[in-house]
C-alpha cells in the first residue's frame, strides 16, 4: 500500500469536520512548500497614498536630527 493509499484510508474513517481540519493543513503544507518557507510579505510601497501626507527625505533628516540632539556623546 503506498502512502497516499494509506491517508485516503485513513481519511475516509474521519468525521467530515476532521477531514476539513485535514484539508486545511494539507492546503497549508502546500503553501508553505510552494513559498519554499520565505513569508510571504505585504509591500507597504503607497501605504499613504492618496492620504494627503508628503514626507520628504528632508524632513526625514530633520526628524532624526531633534531625535539623536540630547543623546549622550560621551564614551561608556
Amino acid at each position: 500500500m503506498t502512502v497516499v493509499e494509506s491517508i485516503i484510508e485513513r481519511v475516509e474513517n474521519l468525521s467530515a469536520e476532521r477531514q476539513r481540519e485535514l484539508l486545511d493543513f494539507a492546503e497549508y503544507l502546500e503553501y508553505k512548500e510552494k513559498s519554499n518557507g520565505k513569508r510571504h510579505r505585504k509591500s507597504l510601497y503607497g501605504l499613504w497614498a492618496n492620504r494627503g501626507i508628503d514626507i520628504t527625505e528632508e524632513d526625514i533628516d530633520e526628524i532624526r536630527r531633534e531625535m539623536w540632539a540630547n543623546f549622550p556623546r560621551e564614551d561608556i
